[in-house]
C-alpha cells in the first residue's frame, strides 16, 4: 500500500483542494491480491487504490466509457502468422497502465483510509490522471497510447482497431494491445528494439523479452 501511495504521488494522480459546492465526491478502496507466474508460483503481493466508480454520474464526471481490446482471434492469428516466416515475438507489460490516462472530466475522490492528511480532514483529492476504478479509466489509457503510436507512424488495421502496423519498403512492425499487455512482431529485431527503447521512454513499461504467456496461452 506505501508503494501504491508512493507511486501515485510521483505520477502526479492528484492534488488536495477543497469541494466545489456544485460537485460530488466518490468513494476509494483499496484492493489485495497475489500475482502468480506462468508456473503457478507466487511472484509478488499487490495492493491497489481503486476508485468507486459506480457513483459517477454520466455527463458530469465521465462521459464515453468503451475502449478498444484486442479479440483472441487476432492474438492467435498474428503467433500463426509471425511462426512460419521466423519473426521475433516479444511482450511488454505497462506498469501502472491507467496512470497514463489523462482525465478530461472533473472528478473528486474521497482521501483513502490509512492515508488521510491529518493536517488537512476537510480537503477531497481532484483527480487530474485516470485510477482503476473510474469508468473511463480504460478509454483515456487507449487515446493516449493511441495517439502515440499514431504519431510515430503507426496505422490501425480495419481489421482490429487494437492491431497497429508500421510498414516501410522493406520491413513491417506489428502491434497488439490487450489492455496493459503489447505483443510486438516484426522482420527486423533492430526495428523492435528501437520500438520497446521508445515505449519505454514515452510510457513506463516493462519488457518481459519473448513473448512466453500471453492471456493463458503458453507459448512455446
Amino acid at each position: 500500500m506505501d508503494e501504491e501511495m508512493a507511486t501515485l504521488d510521483a505520477n502526479a494522480i492528484w492534488e488536495l483542494v477543497t469541494l466545489p459546492k456544485d460537485q460530488k465526491i466518490i468513494g476509494c478502496k483499496w484492493v489485495c491480491k497475489v500475482k502468480h507466474d506462468a508456473n503457478g508460483s507466487m511472484s509478488k503481493y499487490k495492493a491497489r487504490l481503486v476508485a468507486k466508480g459506480y457513483a459517477q454520474t454520466y455527463g458530469i464526471d465521465y462521459k464515453e466509457t468503451y475502449s478498444l481490446v484486442a479479440k483472441m482471434t487476432i492474438i492467435r492469428a498474428i503467433i500463426v502468422m509471425a511462426t512460419p516466416k521466423g519473426w521475433s515475438l516479444h511482450q511488454m507489460d505497462v506498469n501502472n497502465v491507467f496512470l497514463h490516462g489523462d482525465l478530461q472530466e472533473e472528478v473528486y475522490m474521497e482521501q483513502p483510509v490509512g492515508y488521510v492528511d491529518q493536517t488537512h480532514l476537510n480537503l477531497v483529492y481532484r483527480l487530474k490522471k485516470a485510477l482503476y476504478g473510474l469508468k473511463q479509466t480504460l478509454r483515456a489509457w487507449s487515446d493516449k497510447i493511441g495517439q502515440y503510436l499514431v504519431t510515430s507512424g503507426f496505422q490501425t488495421s480495419n481489421v482490429d482497431f487494437s492491431l497497429y502496423v508500421k510498414k516501410t519498403n522493406r520491413e513491417i512492425v506489428i502491434i497488439v494491445i490487450y489492455v496493459d499487455d503489447l505483443i510486438i512482431i516484426g522482420d527486423n529485431d533492430a526495428d523492435i528494439f528501437d520500438l520497446k527503447k521508445l515505449l519505454k521512454q514515452k510510457f513506463e513499461m516493462k519488457d518481459l523479452g519473448d513473448l512466453r504467456y500471453f492471456f493463458n496461452i503458453e507459448v512455446i
